[in-house]
């Protein structure tokens, strides 16, 4: 059973940095998505960064230059490293695991695991 386990969040004033940690187990494929989502109230689900197997990696518009996407397979965890936070930026954070395909899609549909998700408050 795959297993997803967020850390790091917490509460920032604008500008500064978090970086969030997703420990993952319970899986070993060989190709596989892994991606991190936020979620703020009143809104639905967003994509922010997604990295595949072979360590290519995609970006949110609103998140690109800002945030830095990255896994430590020795570790089995994933990164988030959040630089010049924005209020906007205020959600919940949630790693998940796309087994199916090797590449990423921004679609959060098609990943099958998800962790239980790590607050991120930032105030202006």
């Amino acid at each position: 059973q795959v297993h997803l386990v967020e850390s790091g969040g917490g509460s920032v004033q604008a500008g500064g940095s978090l970086r969030l940690s997703c420990a993952a187990s319970g899986y070993s494929y060989s190709g596989y998505c892994m991606g991190w989502f936020r979620q703020a109230p009143g809104k639905e689900r967003e994509w922010v960064a997604s990295i595949d197997s072979d360590g290519r990696t995609i970006y949110a518009v609103s998140v690109k230059g800002r945030f830095t996407i990255s896994e430590d397979n020795a570790k089995n965890t994933l990164y988030l490293e959040m630089n010049s936070l924005k209020p906007e930026d205020t959600a919940m954070y949630y790693c998940a695991v796309d087994v199916s395909r090797g590449f990423c899609v921004s679609s959060q549909y098609v990943y099958e695991y998800w962790g239980q998700g790590t607050q991120v408050t930032v105030s202006s």
